[in-house]
């Protein structure tokens, strides 16, 4: 089955063409970033209008690069939530209209899932089943995957989400958005500079007895550091190097633990944040200590995609080739773990 996969949840446009023996045929991305940098942050109306206009384009492209026709395809995966709800109702529309035309069904995709799932894009993915960490801006949760539409929660922040943290802390130190990345390079210059940092940021929740996350604590520890000292290069450097091992300390220890408390010993690290080379790095250090491995997206596949999307709408029809919803309906907030397995919305 060739399954077309749309992503509009927030400010990329990903479009993707899947099969279900062949795997992924062709993707295209179109990141909306450079418009809203100059707002510091996404502009939900913004962010839909462009959906409007990229939609068509990249699909076309899509099925070029793939040597497909629209008659061609047998299925729509789009993401129903949770998202901004102008966005998503841009790949939802466009998706039931296809639907319609074509006369196949659509699928509404939770977001979070196609992120979960996306290391199985890779030739060395996982099996059922494993422990997941989803950490991007919006979310930061670890669950217990046992397949599809079978997750249970371990725990989830109660506050900020880690990008969302890296964002804010971005903006005190006076880096451009998005945060994520700008942190990471200050972070990287200063631990190659081989100095030692003066600066000890909290790990909140660190001790806390369960699975929980929560950096709104930690952003405003940077607050107070920024307020004491003159921001120059070199502070930022610094502030940005000590940020980044509170974050990822924390979500290296909850990691284990939650491999430990569920006896698995896979652990699948999706989203944004995933991406932060020196939480990889830790992840895979003490993993290997307790016995235990873990697998991540390619770099191409941590933010926001249409591959992740195609490949979770393609999976949902293997075990159910009669699923579809055919609705414009989206879901703006959404909990994964109530996200029942192979339920007709």
């Amino acid at each position: 089955m060739f399954i077309l996969g749309i992503e509009t949840s927030c400010d990329d446009t990903g479009i993707a063409v899947y099969h279900t023996t062949r795997g992924l045929l062709s993707h295209a991305l179109y990141s909306q970033t450079a418009m809203h940098s100059d707002y510091g942050g996404v502009v939900p109306e913004l962010a839909s209008r462009d959906h409007i206009r990229r939609v068509l384009p990249l699909v076309k492209q899509t099925l070029s690069e793939a040597s497909l026709e629209l008659k061609s395809l047998n299925a729509i995966a789009y993401t129903q939530g949770p998202g901004l709800a102008g966005a998503l109702l841009v790949g939802s529309s466009f998706a039931a209209a296809l639907s319609f035309a074509l006369k196949i069904p659509a699928i509404g995709i939770h977001h979070l899932e196609g992120h979960l799932l996306s290391p199985l894009l890779s030739t060395n993915a996982p099996l059922f089943p494993f422990v997941a960490l989803l950490v991007s801006g919006g979310h930061t949760q670890l669950m217990e995957v046992h397949g599809v539409g079978r997750y249970k929660l371990l725990g989830e922040t109660v506050d900020d989400a880690a990008g969302e943290a890296f964002d804010k802390t971005a903006k005190l130190l006076g880096l451009s958005y998005p945060g994520g990345p700008a942190i990471s390079i200050l972070a990287d210059k200063f631990s190659k500079s081989g100095k030692v940092s003066s600066f000890t940021l909290p790990r909140p929740m660190l001790h806390s007895g369960n699975l929980n996350f929560s950096f709104s604590g930690l952003k405003t520890a940077v607050l107070t550091l920024s307020n004491k000292h003159k921001i120059t290069q070199e502070i930022q450097e610094e502030i940005a190097y000590a940020f980044q091992e509170a974050v990822v300390d924390v979500l290296t220890q909850k990691s284990m633990a939650a491999l430990t408390q569920t006896g698995l010993n896979q652990l699948v690290v999706a989203g944004g944040v995933s991406a932060n080379c020196q939480l990889r790095k830790n992840l895979s250090k003490y993993a290997e200590k307790i016995g235990a491995t873990v697998f991540y997206p390619s770099h191409e596949f941590c933010t926001d995609n249409g591959a992740m999307i195609a490949l979770a709408g393609a999976m949902r029809l293997q075990e159910k080739p009669q699923l579809s919803t055919n609705s414009f309906t989206v879901k703006p907030r959404w909990d994964l773990e109530a996200h029942e397995m192979l339920s007709n919305e």
